[in-house]
């Protein structure tokens, strides 16, 4: 398999997390891309021109990083990161977008701080902050369910956590959220997340 990838983008780090977790990360040959550039290479596979896209053991190109990560929850004979069905597929599938969503609101913000400095940028970047406040705050309440075995779930929502750290630690997101911060140094120390920690 052949992922393009950015290694500061926090969807690569979910995709290489949920590998990793099932233990197929080597069979993963990583090609770093900038998308910004829309190199015909990724164009070919994703024509959203995003990472991260993944060309299958099937031949098949896959992009987003929860397509990606369910393609891959069918490889290896680990536990699927991604229950079958009913309430705890749910429960993942919930928190997944949780995840991301924390992931969208970081990395527009991200982009537009990026720009010159002017009223509009400003607004933006407060809307984004603030959707990221009320999903943590959210998360916090609903800690509980964030225990218990690894799910595509709860490694997208610590990538998210990881990526606050990494581009936001100005913004102390553990004040206020004394379970959560609990839950995710616990969850840090796993393979997969201490091995995917982003660069750049």
């Amino acid at each position: 398999m052949k992922l393009s990838y950015s290694p500061a983008s926090p969807y690569v780090r979910k995709v290489m997390a949920c590998a990793i977790a099932r233990g197929i990360e080597g069979r993963i040959e990583k090609v770093p891309m900038n998308p910004h550039v829309s190199p015909a290479e990724l164009l070919a596979m994703n024509p959203l021109s995003k990472v991260p896209a993944l060309l299958g053991e099937d031949g098949v190109a896959y992009f987003d990083s929860p397509v990606i990560c369910e393609y891959l929850d069918t490889i290896g004979d680990a536990a699927p990161l991604l229950p079958a069905a009913g309430p705890a597929r749910l429960a993942a599938l919930r928190q997944q977008a949780i995840g991301d969503g924390i992931m969208d609101a970081a990395v527009g913000r991200r982009g537009e701080s990026q720009r010159p400095k002017e009223e509009a940028r400003d607004g933006v970047m407060l809307r984004q902050t603030a959707a990221v406040a009320r999903a943590l705050d959210l998360i916090e309440r609903e800690v509980d369910a964030l225990s218990g075995p690894l799910t595509l779930g709860t490694l997208t929502v610590a990538c998210a956590l990881g990526y606050l750290d990494f581009r936001f630690a100005a913004d102390a997101w553990r004040d206020g959220h004394p379970k959560l911060t609990t839950w995710y140094e616990s969850v840090a120390r796993h393979r997969a997340l201490a091995e995917t920690v982003p660069v750049g």
